[in-house]
């Protein structure tokens, strides 16, 4: 009799990706304790691979890969996974002996199965000794895999040679092939029932085993043979239909998980081969990262031989992109604490040039480390800001001193004092509507700008008073009910332009300030002052510009 072969097809399991180095860990140690441990290899290489992805994924984040918390939980991963591999191996060579012990006493069985056979004897004495052989039989474990299809077929193969050959008793025959049929049928019935199980899966396993239980019983009646063979193999047909359709969807699916990552790998690899230049760069391509990688989570296996190698390349696109991550924040940390050298630097040199009284010479070079420190780069976030209140107080010391020795007709300090009151003035002005205020707001920049130069630790704030005191005035007169025309477009221009103007002057006078009283700095100055005059000079041509087209616009 003939048997419909059971495809043997592995189930690739899940890993647990989304736990902690510390949780694989416990549960490898709950998994080592449980007495069907040695039954469960998969899972135990699972949590490995899982345990050394994961740890290969947060070194690769740190600061610090070397960290001695990396070393020590691998470690204590190491040293479980070698005691679990070390009893199982024990378990395993303890398997294959008592294989081939069981390989041994099957042969011994079908020795003894064989003579009985051949010798033919009185029914009444062959039988009980043929039963006492079938549950010898029963009674031993499995054999080796390679030996278990041919060890099967020859006991079958005298087992049947038994019931055909001896001239059995046709009551006792009768009755054992009446109990071999009761068990077969039974068998159908658990595998019909199995046929209709929504677990295909579960169903299967179970199939296996009804296989291997159908092997260890005799003949049934002639008769019978090929309908219930008939019956049980149509049963098994359903299964394994089932079955197949099952692993079909499974392999297109895995078809489409791979499609998926592969398109989630050069994404990663593209971000990985880009030109980063800042820290803003490098964390939004991060993000990036971070996003495909929680997308990577939520595609399911590719197949098996397909699964490790997309793996290990969307892992190597990974590792690539933080590799030079780190990299460049290595190279940055070390530009940042070469810039905080220097800016100490410059902060001993103006504090050694505080005290000095050489004002000129002093000023110049002040205004040389001021240059410095703009020129040079970024420094940790958590010194900026008090190296540049360290320098700064520096410099505020020297020109503070400066100041207070400056000669009369240098008074910064009365000069402030008459531009905070001309600012109090203009911020007291109620505005009319109407023309006067324009010509109030020229009256008030042209007292400013007759006002000389005023201590350098408060120019910045003055002139920030005076541009805000100045922004209330409208940039034109306006008229009720009067529509616009060309004329007043080409005002708005003139009046944009003059205030423009007006800006530069006040920014040339600041810098005259930050000049004065460097004698290296007299070409600077004139520099300046030249500036200014021919600013004004065009400042006296726009006012005319102005009037002129305000006279022509009252004559309409």
């Amino acid at each position: 009799m003939s048997e419909e072969m059971i495809p043997d097809v592995e189930i690739t399991s899940d890993v647990p990706e989304k736990k902690s180095l510390a949780e694989l860990v416990k549960q490898f140690e709950e998994l080592v304790q449980n007495e069907d441990r040695m039954k469960m290899s998969k899972e135990a290489e699972s949590i490995k691979a899982a345990f050394y992805r994961i740890l290969a994924k947060e070194k690769a984040e740190a600061e610090n890969p070397e960290d001695a918390s990396f070393v020590e939980i691998e470690n204590v991963f190491k040293e479980i996974y070698n005691a679990y591999k070390k009893e199982r191996s024990e378990y395993n060579r303890k398997l294959e002996k008592e294989a081939e012990e069981n390989l041994a006493l099957k042969e011994a069985v079908i020795a003894d199965l064989k003579e009985l056979v051949e010798k033919q004897e009185d029914v009444n004495e062959t039988f009980p000794r043929f039963r006492e052989i079938q549950d010898r039989w029963r009674n031993i474990g499995p054999v080796p895999p390679q030996n278990y299809r041919n060890i099967n077929e020859t006991y079958q193969l005298y087992v049947e040679q038994f019931y055909d050959m001896v001239k059995i008793n046709r009551e006792l025959r009768d009755l054992d092939f009446k109990k071999n049929l009761e068990a077969k049928e039974a068998f159908c019935a658990i595998a019909e029932k199995l046929a209709e199980n929504e677990d295909v899966v579960a169903a299967f396993k179970e199939l296996q085993k009804l296989h291997e239980q159908w092997k260890e019983f005799g003949p049934v009646a002639k008769e019978f043979r090929d309908s219930i063979w008939e019956r049980f193999k149509a049963a098994t047909s359903v299964i394994n239909k089932k079955y197949q359709a099952f692993f079909e969807g499974i392999k297109a699916q895995q078809v489409e998980n791979l499609a998926k990552k592969t398109v989630l790998c050069e994404k990663v690899e593209e971000i990985a081969a880009r030109e980063v230049v800042n820290s803003n760069e490098w964390n939004a391509f991060s993000k990036e990262i971070e996003d495909i990688q929680q997308e990577w989570k939520t595609i399911g296996f590719a197949s098996k031989k397909d699964n490790q190698k997309i793996y290990d390349r969307f892992r190597a696109a990974c590792d690539s992109f933080y590799s030079r991550k780190r990299d460049f924040y290595m190279e940055y940390k070390d530009g940042m604490n070469a810039n905080l050298e220097k800016k100490i630097a410059l902060c001993e040199q103006a504090e050694q040039l505080k005290t000095s009284t050489e004002w000129k010479k002093t000023a110049d070079q002040f205004i040389n480390l001021q240059k410095q420190w703009k020129e040079i780069g970024t420094v940790p976030r958590k010194k900026s800001e008090q190296l540049w209140k360290r320098f700064r107080a520096a410099c505020d010391e020297f020109f503070a001193e400066r100041d207070k020795h400056a000669k009369p007709e240098n008074d910064f300090y009365g000069n402030l004092k008459a531009k905070q009151r001309l600012v109090e003035e203009i911020n007291a002005y109620e505005l009319k509507g109407d023309e006067s205020d324009f010509a109030a707001m020229s009256e008030f920049q042209k007292r400013w700008n007759e006002i000389g130069f005023v201590p350098f630790k408060e120019k910045d704030n003055i002139a920030k008073a005076y541009k805000d005191a100045l922004s209330k005035f409208p940039s034109r007169s306006s008229r009720r009910n009067r529509p616009v025309r060309v004329q007043l477009s080409e005002m708005d221009r003139l009046i944009q332009k003059y205030h423009a103007l007006e800006q530069d002057i006040v920014t040339y006078e600041n810098n005259i300030g930050f000049f004065s009283m460097s004698k290296n700095s007299e070409p600077l100055i004139r520099q300046m002052q030249e500036r200014i005059e021919k600013s004004k000079e065009e400042l006296k041509s726009l006012a005319a510009q102005i009037k002129t087209l305000k006279e022509a616009e009252e004559q309409e």
